[in-house]
């Protein structure tokens, strides 16, 4: 995030305002709460680790052990155990299943 000069972007009678509350600080103003962003969507670091969690659940069901998936994915076994378990719940909603 780059910084702004609000001189360059507000009318003087805004800044005159703002200035009444937070003089010569930096004032950080957040999106709207309909333009915000989850962590991750921006960077596409969601959508990555989310393609990751599925193949290391597909490797999973297809026999590998959890203490390779650790290894290969550079996890704690607890982390790959987790990550199973969440796949395993998200695959259970997609099929229907109780």
């Amino acid at each position: 995030m780059k910084y702004i000069n609000a001189h360059n972007i507000l009318p003087k009678d805004i800044i005159k305002v703002i200035q009444e509350y937070v003089d010569g600080e930096y004032l950080y103003i957040p999106r709207r709460e309909e333009e915000q962003k989850r962590w991750g969507e921006r960077s596409g670091s969601r959508e990555a680790l989310k393609r990751r969690n599925i193949e290391i659940y597909d490797k999973y069901s297809k026999g590998a052990k959890v203490m390779e998936l650790s290894e290969e994915y550079y996890l704690s076994d607890k982390s790959i155990r987790r990550i199973i378990s969440d796949q395993k719940k998200i695959m259970l909603k997609v099929s229907g299943d109780p």
